[in-house]
């Protein structure tokens, strides 16, 4: 698990996920990963409210517009975290991962496994903490209606 040291590791983690996901006071948020609890209790500080993870609330299905996962650095407690979350983002969902693993090929199976499940990546961010990328669903629902 990726651990972050201090306060200022974790706001600008925090400050790079808000900023590349254009995280709203209005949107949904999911957070899942080792970290999760620090940084959902680091959101709410910042007045984001409807913040939660799989375990504290029941996820509903399409109703999150933002996904962050955090703590993680292989490239199957990513995978695993990317499927927990996955049903539970909208079709217009944004999500952002802080990568800290350095696998071989760990880029490109994050990149297809987010392809699959309809997100394109926008941006990738490096802070302290390793890398933080970001991806958005550009009207998944319509690309799987018509499919």
């Amino acid at each position: 698990m990726l651990r972050l040291h201090s306060h200022s590791d974790l706001d600008q983690v925090v400050d790079t996920m808000v900023d590349l996901t254009r995280l709203s006071h209005l949107h949904r948020v999911i957070v899942t990963g080792g970290n999760s609890l620090q940084l959902c209790g680091a959101l709410r500080r910042r007045g984001f409210v409807l913040v939660g993870t799989p375990t504290m609330c029941r996820p509903l299905r399409g109703h999150h517009a933002v996904g962050l996962i955090t703590g993680e650095h292989t490239l199957a407690g990513i995978i695993s975290a990317l499927d927990e979350i996955g049903g539970s983002l909208s079709a217009h969902a944004s999500i952002a991962i802080l990568i800290g693993g350095h696998e071989s090929g760990f880029g490109l199976k994050i990149r297809a496994r987010l392809e699959k499940m309809g997100f394109r990546i926008e941006a990738g961010v490096r802070c302290r903490q390793g890398l933080v990328l970001s991806a958005f669903r550009p009207g998944f629902g319509e690309l799987k209606a018509a499919a």
